[in-house]
């Protein structure tokens, strides 16, 4: 572990041990290292050592940036608000439901005294994106990290469920994000910096019968990200493309798939877990990430598979059991 106490200079180990003995102490460690120890760490306190290390660093460099989430009010995209505000970025809050936003807003001051707006919207609407970017331009507001999370999915055969909605997953999940990245990669090129993250699904790894258009969106998702991520390489800008699999939102009551094998039978993932996999990846720029392992392992295996076999797993997965 001797490498450790040669990683930072001075002034970060003297930080860090403080802050490592704030979180010892709330652990019932308090005795264990105090503002003078030496970063020539046990393995047990590694672990704590890192944490106070990157609080340190990521209130430093993060204390005049700010994050725009969409769908910010429940599931994946109220754990990443979380996540930013832990990490002192002031927020840009976008959902639909305006009391829930400011609970949420309220929630984030009292706890980490960061700057919160939140802006109730409606992205499934034509001009909604363009409306929001507008917003944010006339309040002064530099976005130096997009997190285009809002998104949903209607469970039938395609033939059966109303047109409106199908339109409606097309409008939020491709329109609504191809536009807000549009419209805020351009001034983050301006500035050389900044990080965009589009949330996918591994829906974009295979065709899927009885959300075929939800899938279908999802794979635009995953192939626009990777293209765009591509051309911006040198740029100063990052792009990431995250594939959470199944997990406990309130998306499968939107989408009506709380019955299916997927949510009844194949252990969902936590929602806390999910987005702190999405965030490690966005912050290090990685290109693509899939969320857990078995996930990972699903997503790379249909590669091989026949396409029929594949179809037909989606299927049987997506169907409503007992």
């Amino acid at each position: 572990m001797e490498w450790l106490g040669r990683a930072f200079n001075r002034e970060d180990r003297k930080g860090a041990a403080k802050v490592a003995k704030k979180i010892l102490k709330r652990r019932g460690r308090g005795g264990q290292l105090g503002e003078r120890s030496q970063p020539m760490l046990t393995e047990p306190m590694a672990e704590t050592y890192f944490e106070a290390f990157r609080l340190l660093r990521c209130q430093s460099m993060a204390s005049n940036q700010t994050a725009l989430i969409t769908g910010a009010s429940a599931g994946l995209g109220y754990e990443f608000a979380h996540l930013f505000a832990r990490d002192k970025y002031n927020l840009v809050l976008v959902a639909r439901s305006g009391p829930k936003l400011a609970d949420v807003a309220d929630q984030l001051r009292q706890q980490h005294g960061i700057t919160v707006k939140t802006i109730p919207l409606d992205l499934g609407l034509p001009h909604a994106s363009q409306s929001l970017f507008e917003e944010t331009q006339r309040a002064g507001i530099h976005v130096d990290i997009l997190v285009n999370n809002a998104g949903y999915g209607a469970s039938d055969a395609f033939a059966e469920i109303p047109l409106e909605e199908s339109y409606g997953q097309i409008q939020l999940n491709v329109m609504a994000l191809t536009l807000l990245t549009k419209l805020y990669l351009q001034p983050m090129l301006e500035r050389r910096s900044g990080k965009i993250m589009n949330v996918a699904s591994t829906a974009a790894f295979q065709p899927g019968p009885l959300m075929a258009v939800y899938y279908a969106t999802k794979a635009y998702v995953l192939s626009f990200t990777e293209a765009i991520a591509d051309e911006l390489r040198d740029s100063g800008v990052s792009v990431t493309c995250f594939c959470p699999g199944a997990t406990l939102t309130e998306f499968q009551k939107r989408a009506q798939t709380e019955n299916s094998r997927l949510f009844k039978q194949l252990a969902p993932m936590n929602a806390k877990t999910v987005a702190e996999e999405g965030y490690k990846a966005l912050m290090e720029g990685k290109t693509l990430a899939i969320a857990g392992w078995r996930n990972w392992l699903v997503a790379e295996s249909v590669r091989f598979a026949p396409r029929k076999v594949v179809t037909a797993i989606s299927r049987w997965v997506a169907e409503p059991v007992k």
